[in-house]
């Protein structure tokens, strides 16, 4: 490891989470103009515009046949998103979970998920594979767009109103200044996907750690900077559902658009390995799962919740680093993680479950 690599790495994901701002909010500010409503900003440019790191760091690394780099960004995003952003962002506060990401989103999060998990069992996510999720990612934003034109609560039209400031005064120094700050936001995301995964391999390598280790932990975490600043600012100022939605928003972005255009732009698609097969993904989906009963118990992430949320991140890693240097408590850690942490917590969330269905069947009553 060298000092340039280092400067590359930090450079990058600064490159990454400005181009991330400046393309958010140059779009955001086109589509007011446009005279698109508030509400289907937020649950599509902003959702997709905080994952456009995850998209350039995968596609690149797609084409510089780093699939492991690929995959482990996407992957390792997904599992940070719920379990570092939403466990510090409820930290701050605890969120309210809509009725309708209960019901629609988390579902679709759980379900694009294991559809991965399908397609990358004989190995490869191939081409084909990858335009089926591109075209899914193109269904899903129209279905947004559909029933966001159908919105009736005033209190989720009156916080994106507050998010995005209203209408925008339609002239021609307008569209300059929001295209110029869409155009110099993707050139940054360009430029730092590059200095970021260069640099990352380069530092793996040094440290004797895979690619896919780098992907899902230092990777991932760095592009998922822009989401972790949406949902931690949406905390902060108790916006309802901003904090909650970018999350699973980009969830289901990452798998269908990020991986999806990744695989597709690569002759050979994303290879997936028989770790990435065997625990990363299954992790995923387990964290997925997760959500449901931790989200309709109550409807809202309490404090108690985003400290479990960051402890499992915590020991993801610490498993994850481990495993990679072939540690020699690497046994001992797996055998305390599977025969009572995750047992403990599989019991809790059980338990907690029942405990909410019978007090909503009691006073439906």
């Amino acid at each position: 490891m060298t000092v340039t690599n280092v400067l590359l790495l930090l450079g990058g994901l600064v490159l990454l989470v400005v181009g991330a701002e400046l393309l958010v909010r140059g779009a955001s500010k086109i589509a007011l103009v446009a005279g698109l409503s508030p509400l289907v900003i937020g649950l599509t440019i902003v959702a997709y515009g905080t994952s456009s790191p995850e998209m350039t760091v995968s596609v690149q690394a797609s084409l510089a046949g780093q699939a492991d780099i690929s995959l482990g960004n996407v992957v390792g995003s997904n599992i940070f998103n719920v379990l570092a952003i939403l466990g510090i962002a409820s930290l701050i506060s605890p969120l309210p979970v809509a009725q309708q990401l209960i019901r629609l989103d988390v579902p679709i999060m759980i379900g694009v998920s294991v559809l991965l998990l399908l397609f990358g069992l004989d190995g490869n996510v191939n081409r084909f594979e990858g335009v089926i999720l591109f075209l899914g990612a193109i269904a899903y934003t129209v279905f947004l767009i559909y029933q966001s034109r159908k919105e009736q609560n005033a209190d989720v039209q009156a916080e994106y109103e507050q998010e995005f400031g209203g209408t925008q005064p339609s002239n021609g120094k307008t569209w300059i200044i929001n295209v110029l700050l869409i155009v110099v936001g993707l050139g940054l995301l360009v430029v730092g996907s590059q200095w970021l995964t260069s640099s990352s391999v380069a530092i793996a390598r040094s440290f004797g750690l895979s690619e896919l280790v780098i992907g899902l932990t230092l990777v991932a975490a760095g592009t998922s900077l822009p989401e972790l600043a949406s949902s931690v600012v949406a905390s902060i100022k108790g916006e309802q559902d901003i904090a909650v939605g970018n999350v699973v928003g980009s969830n289901i972005f990452n798998i269908l658009a990020v991986l999806g255009l990744s695989a597709a732009a690569s002759s050979t698609g994303i290879n997936v390995s028989s770790a990435a097969l065997n625990f990363d993904i299954p992790f995923m989906i387990a964290v997925a799962l997760a959500c449901l009963p931790i989200f309709f118990t109550g409807n809202r992430i309490a404090r108690l919740e985003g400290i479990l949320f960051l402890a499992y991140y915590v020991a993801y890693t610490v498993y994850l680093i481990l495993k990679s240097t072939e540690h020699e408590q690497l046994p001992g850690y797996s055998q305390v993680m599977q025969s009572f942490v995750i047992p403990i917590t599989l019991i809790t969330l059980a338990v907690v479950t029942l405990n909410s269905l019978w007090r909503k069947r009691t006073a439906n009553r």
